[in-house]
């Protein structure tokens, strides 16, 4: 995921670029994985029965959408969408867009052709993880709760009406602290996934491209996006579960350690990996489609990399 400046320009020019093509290619990413995310946000709330008689309402990532769309609308699938776009112009922007200039901070500008090390990679993706979400957590909850919520025919039966009323009723019940609630395990599960995704796609994009044939084209991006989506899910899902379940309110939680303890005793330490196949579809999903367009669109504004 290489990318230079041109020649004459200035380092904010660059990070505007680097911005506005992370927040793009997040959007196009978001729109078009959103309904396996609902999927996945509605499996991960749900709760273990402990009357194995009870059959659980959502089962596995398919009869999840199904259930959805059978009783609420296919719309239902896109809950949380404004939030979401919101959410990756700032996060996504961010975490992707610092990726390069953080990484050069650390390791200083790479010459053309030359790699970084892969700790590297990891520490500037936790960095730009933790600032990315840090500043977009609010449109995390939003989206969260949006998805959360079911569709109801009866307006009255619906809790929030739309982005900017979940927005006004989060402020008003808890105040502004209220749009950080489960800022720790999102902090902490951003910081792993974007380390996961970028550390790793760029790693595995470097390889094939070293010890292979592969050219680098779509097909090569496609490859690294959906190995980049597994390992971020891998790693990414224990924490993924305990900020869903802390911002959904969905249970009451003390914190993030009540959180976590009250999972593993009412449900064991595979409730982490609630929803994983659902998860892994969406971050799978959404890394191919947002490196794919990520590479297109730096293709397109940044000049290309010369080997010496």
């Amino acid at each position: 995921m290489q990318a230079q400046r041109a020649e004459g320009e200035s380092a904010t020019k660059f990070f505007i670029k680097n911005l506005l093509a992370a927040s793009t290619a997040g959007c196009v990413a978001e729109i078009a994985t959103i309904p396996i995310d609902t999927a996945k946000v509605r499996l991960q709330i749900q709760g273990k029965n402990i009357d194995p008689s009870i059959k659980p309402k959502y089962q596995g990532f398919m009869g999840t959408m199904k259930t959805i769309t059978a009783e609420e609308g296919p719309r239902a699938l896109y809950n949380g969408l404004a939030a979401g776009l919101q959410r990756q112009v700032l996060f996504a922007g961010l975490r992707i867009g610092l990726y390069i200039p953080v990484r050069n901070m650390i390791a200083g500008e790479l010459k053309p052709g030359e790699n970084p090390t892969l700790k590297t990679k990891i520490l500037a993706g936790l960095c730009t993880g933790a600032i990315g979400i840090s500043i977009a957590n609010p449109t995390d909850v939003v989206k969260v709760k949006m998805q959360a919520q079911a569709r109801s025919a009866d307006p009255s039966q619906v809790k929030y009406k739309g982005c900017i009323d979940c927005y006004s009723q989060i402020i008003k019940a808890d105040g502004i602290p209220g749009l950080w609630v489960g800022i720790i395990p999102n902090i902490l599960r951003n910081s792993v996934i974007n380390a996961a995704e970028i550390a790793s796609y760029d790693q595995y994009k470097q390889m094939f491209l070293q010890y292979t044939a592969l050219p680098d084209n779509m097909s090569l991006h496609i490859l690294c996006g959906f190995m980049a989506g597994f390992t971020a899910t891998c790693f990414g899902s224990p924490f993924d579960v305990v900020k869903t379940r802390m911002m959904s309110a969905a249970v009451p939680y003390k914190g993030v350690i009540d959180c976590v303890s009250k999972t593993i005793r009412n449900e064991g330490p595979m409730a982490f990996y609630n929803g994983f196949t659902a998860n892994f579809m969406r971050i799978g999903t959404w890394n191919i489609v947002m490196f794919v367009t990520l590479e297109q669109i730096k293709k397109a504004i940044f000049p290309p990399i010369k080997k010496e």
